[in-house]
């Protein structure tokens, strides 16, 4: 069976050749990095790791001290590391091509064998005791796989009787599929995704040359919906799902072939939200092309992308809010975990959340047979009622549960807020002991100030400037102490809605020509920078450097900006131009910085193995 370093791993069978029958070797196990010690298929096997083989003292083993796998001819050949994310050897033979059949067992085979039991029993005792000194041991789900130490030779025939009866490509296509996808992805793309993945392995095509060809097809989706034309629409509509299956066939074929990169993380981290939210444009541009008369609906898809945007802020946010946070249990978790036991019920909370597989197909069905508005109206009415689905069940959770949150959940929090100089200085005066809902509470009064204000006075006033200021100050006080209160992980996403809502409102409101699409170009580049944040966290390094954060202003210097440049250059066009130059530089300085960072050797290669609906 395939091999993985770094992993703590049973013993498990590999599958004998007939050419080769070497003889048992003492079960090894081994314990991962903090940086592997994830999804059993998250990244490729590299660095340094602890490794024990029977009687030996701890080594460090790398990639390269791989165990041997047999294929079906029986000829020996370095294994990989497997989606399956289990190691080979341990429980049974090691080939070796020089090795012959032989029916019976050599003596010193029979020592091993005996020996072998008390060798996993010291392992096992091994594991317990790094577990209990805090070093993270993986234990993965077997599964259909086999895991035995023999004692004998009879147990020996009969370990290796059910390694034969295994099929491994079955259970490598079955690997590459996340077992947590939503219901479309799962029974309208995955059937016969996972098969495009493996026709692109043997071709040797890698993922980034897939998550390459999605995104080239989502461009000529938004392409054909930026014409106005039924014809158009319709080849809008099928492009747009056959860059879904991409998008699916790309993470597949990474698994099953295990080609993980720290490029085809940040490929794989940003193309879907670029590809959507180019075909938001793409429809907003065909809409004001369409046949029978132009239709502005620069807003409404301003609007989705604020909204499915802010969406993902707040499954970021209280995900790393309770990423590792004591006591954490609660009466509607409960009630979550009783309903996962009713099959139905599990894919219909799947399909409420109007993950991307649902969404998608929506948007392509919707922009085939009826007109953007329509599509539009439909998403953001979808998006809405499954924010609120889920913003009410967390607020619940975190309502009623009693849970500790370490100072690394508060630390996320901080930086996924995206203070800037204003909220700091005020941070730094307001310096305050820990309070339950001091945080959510000054970030909710400081964003209904800010859009209620702007919204009110209309555009070309100061009114909306002096808003922004005091939600500047509502901000700093809303990170003045550690963001560790139940409710402290809502102050991201309602940061998030200030800032981008403040620029639409401004933007809606000016009635001066293209200023709703170059705000859709602004928001555009900061939700790039506030993704990018978001899956550096996820990989351990931290948020970009504060530098660049203090450079951009941060949000609440970004929004008094924005309102200032409205009040100043309300005439003419001098509002556009001045969101045009501010989404080219936020975009230029963030993407450069995004690029070289992920482009070296030091970032993390990231993947999305929860199966969580995106």
């Amino acid at each position: 069976m395939p091999d993985r370093a770094g992993e703590a791993q049973p013993p498990v069978g590999s599958a004998p050749g007939p050419g080769a029958d070497a003889p048992l070797r003492a079960p090894d196990a081994a314990h991962a990095s903090d940086e592997y010690a994830g999804s059993r298929s998250r990244t490729r096997p590299s660095g340094p790791a602890t490794a024990l083989g029977a009687g030996d003292s701890p080594t460090t083993a790398g990639a390269a001290g791989r165990a041997t796998r047999t294929d079906a001819a029986g000829t020996a050949a370095p294994d990989r590391a497997a989606d399956t994310g289990v190691r080979a050897g341990g429980a049974a033979h090691t080939a070796d091509s020089s090795a012959t059949r032989s029916p019976s067992v050599a003596p010193a085979e029979v020592a091993a064998l005996h020996g072998a039991a008390d060798a996993y029993s010291r392992v096992d005792d091994l594991a317990d005791a790094l577990d209990a000194e805090g070093v993270p041991v993986h234990r993965p789900e077997l599964g259909v796989l086999v895991a035995a130490v023999p004692v004998d030779a009879a147990a020996r025939a009969a370990a290796r009787d059910a390694v034969d009866a295994v099929d491994d490509e079955r259970v490598r296509l079955r690997s590459a599929v996340k077992s947590r996808d939503g219901f479309f992805t799962t029974f309208c793309i995955s059937p016969y995704s996972r098969y495009i993945a493996r026709w692109c392995a043997r071709r040797g095509l890698t993922p980034n040359q897939v998550t390459t060809a999605s995104l080239l097809t989502a461009l000529i989706a938004a392409a054909c919906a930026a014409t106005g034309t039924r014809p158009g629409f319709v080849s809008a509509g099928v492009l747009l799902i056959a860059s879904f299956v991409l998008d699916c066939t790309d993470g597949q074929l990474a698994r099953y072939s295990l080609q993980y990169s720290t490029l085809g993380a940040w490929l794989d981290a940003t193309f879907d939200r670029a590809k959507e939210y180019a075909y938001y444009a793409g429809l907003a541009l065909g809409a004001a092309r369409a046949d029978g008369g132009g239709d502005d609906v620069w807003a409404l898809a301003l609007g989705a992308m604020v909204l499915q945007t802010c969406r993902h802020v707040v499954d970021f946010a209280f995900n790393e809010a309770n990423h590792d946070a004591t006591g954490n249990t609660s009466p509607t978790a409960a009630l979550s975990g009783r309903l996962d036991s009713v099959g139905w019920t599990v894919w219909l909370r799947r399909m409420i959340v109007l993950p991307i597989g649902e969404r998608w197909a929506m948007i392509a069905v919707l922009t085939a047979l009826t007109t953007p508005r329509i599509t539009f109206y439909a998403l953001l009415i979808g998006c809405a009622l499954a924010a609120c689905y889920t913003t009410a069940g967390r607020v619940l959770r975190s309502l009623t549960r009693r849970a500790e949150r370490t100072d690394r959940a508060a630390r996320a929090l901080a930086e996924l807020a995206d203070s800037g100089p204003p909220a700091e200085l005020v941070a730094k005066a307001a310096r305050r002991g820990r309070s339950s809902y001091l945080a959510p509470l000054a970030a909710a009064l400081g964003t209904a100030v800010v859009l209620a204000g702007t919204a009110a006075a209309g555009f070309g006033s100061w009114v909306p400037v002096g808003c922004a200021v005091l939600y500047a100050v509502l901000a700093g006080v809303a990170v003045a102490a550690p963001l560790q209160g139940p409710l402290d992980w809502l102050v991201p996403p309602l940061f998030r809605a200030a800032e981008y809502g403040t620029i639409l409102i401004l933007a809606a409101c000016s009635e001066v020509n293209g200023a709703l699409p170059a705000a859709f170009g602004l928001v555009a580049a900061v939700a790039y920078h506030h993704y990018d944040t978001v899956y550096r966290i996820r990989g351990g390094t931290g948020a970009p450097p504060h530098r660049l954060v203090r450079a951009i202003g941060g949000h609440e210097g970004r929004t008094v900006v924005v309102t200032a440049a409205a009040a100043l250059l309300h005439q003419n066009q001098g509002f556009t131009i001045a969101l045009t130059a501010l989404a080219a530089v936020l975009a230029l300085t963030v993407l450069i910085e995004s690029i070289r960072f992920w482009v070296s050797s030091g970032a993390p290669a990231v993947h999305d193995e929860s199966g969580e609906p995106a």
